[in-house]
């Protein structure tokens, strides 16, 4: 579940919009009353017994089915799942899924998981689980499905380009922990870092400083270039993303959110406090990078803070917040549309990198996997490409040769004085 919300999964309040009477003056949601005759007659008159609240909440699921792929109705045990997901610990395979053409599909696993360690990778299609099959079958569904204590077993049945028949995988569910933030040394005499953030989850930007503070103490000095890597991270926390983004830019805007008719217009703004100092940065993008990173990803490089490599991003531009309900289900709605700096809309384009280099494997298999644009019920740009958004150029695969690709460009930065890397004045070939 790749979300941008805190109630942005931390905004909007919707107390408002949930009393109000309809715009058109007519009586309060009186199409109630159809429901109401509607689950009168199916209570009395069905041939079996029936639970109301099983109606009710199917009900409701189809109602919000009927919206864009991100916002969800969630039965308790999925609100309570998605909030131990964003705390950074809960029990299940640890798979970010999507639906694509109707069918289940991989976005990314989570790092030591049991799907990773089982060998699932990005765009892996999950036919059947436990034997059912998951064509049509809705993504709350598959996700309260996939999840259960740890210990217990989970069958799955996988296809993958390049396979003949389906591969049956049989996984034991254990306690996820993801770990938001990992980072190392690239090069200790050039003052090289990478840092690599896999996903906007609670405390993200403490682990960031953290480790930027360790990298420094390593290194015995100032970093003096950093490769952030943001792909395959599938988004999260709103507020997380403002303040990654803010460590490195002393000012200016860093995201705006517009609601319906651009009503509930929010701006984001740099601070000056705690910046990081201006050290050249490549940030390292691909398909699975989607929604909060792709906000830090467009605030990074509007500004000319940092060259952006890799991929063609999800483009996934809108926000969800998320509204408790009393009997402990919660309704993740999409509220607002985000905009970069630059007023850019990456909703379905996605973030088009400077540099664009065609990642190696695992992470090449999600590159023509599904994006924004492929999800039923997305909302369309409307704004067409941005200015600029075509990349400058391309240059060849190999085992993780993105990675490689940008400490060549932190190196060049190295021999130009600190200057940034170049950026669109000629070919790079291996």
């Amino acid at each position: 579940m790749a979300l941008v919300a805190g109630a942005f999964f931390a905004g909007l309040s919707l107390d408002h919009v949930a009393r109000a009477a309809r715009r058109d003056g007519g009586q309060p949601y009186r199409p109630l009353d159809i429901f109401a005759d509607v689950l009168a007659y199916v209570e009395n008159g069905y041939v079996e017994d029936v639970k109301e609240k099983d109606l009710v909440y199917g009900a409701i699921e189809g109602m919000v089915g009927r919206l864009d792929p991100h916002s969800q109705f969630m039965r308790p045990e999925v609100s309570r799942a998605l909030k131990e997901e964003t705390s950074g610990e809960f029990d299940g395979v640890g798979l970010e899924l999507t639906v694509k053409d109707d069918q289940l599909v991989v976005m990314s696993p989570i790092a030591d998981a049991p799907g990773e360690r089982a060998g699932i990778l990005p765009g892996d299609r999950i036919l059947r689980i436990d034997g059912a099959p998951t064509r049509d079958l809705p993504l709350a569904d598959a996700i309260r499905r996939m999840k259960g204590a740890a210990g217990t077993k989970i069958a799955l049945e996988i296809m993958r380009e390049g396979f003949k028949v389906p591969q049956a995988l049989t996984l034991v569910r254990d306690r996820v922990r993801t770990q938001s933030v990992e980072w190392r040394v690239l090069d200790s005499e050039r003052g090289h870092v990478l840092v690599k953030v896999k996903t906007f989850q609670e405390r993200t930007d403490t682990a960031l400083k953290k480790g930027l503070d360790g990298a420094r103490t390593q290194l015995g000095g100032e970093i003096r270039g950093l490769v952030l890597d943001l792909r395959n991270d599938p988004g999260g926390l709103l507020d997380q993303a403002v303040r990654v983004a803010d460590r490195f830019l002393r000012e200016g805007v860093i995201v705006s959110t517009e609601g319906r008719g651009r009503r509930s217009v929010e701006v984001e703004r740099a601070r000056s406090k705690d910046t990081e100092p201006s050290y050249p940065m490549i940030v390292l993008v691909n398909r699975g990078t989607a929604s909060a990173s792709e906000i830090v990803a467009g605030a990074l490089q509007d500004h000319g803070r940092a060259v952006v490599m890799g991929t063609q991003t999800f483009g996934k531009g809108s926000v969800q917040s998320v509204i408790d309900l009393e009997d402990g289900s919660g309704l993740k709605l999409t509220v607002a549309r985000y905009f970069t700096p630059k007023h850019r809309s990456i909703q379905e384009l996605g973030i088009s990198p400077d540099v664009v280099v065609d990642g190696g494997a695992p992470s090449a298999r999600l590159e023509e996997g599904p994006g924004e644009k492929d999800l039923y019920r997305h909302f369309k740009n409307g704004a067409g490409p941005s200015p600029g958004a075509t990349a400058s150029r391309s240059v060849g695969a190999g085992s993780d040769y993105q990675l490689r690709t940008a400490v060549d460009y932190l190196r060049a930065a190295s021999i130009f004085k600190g200057a940034q890397p170049p950026v669109g004045t000629s070919s790079v070939k291996r």
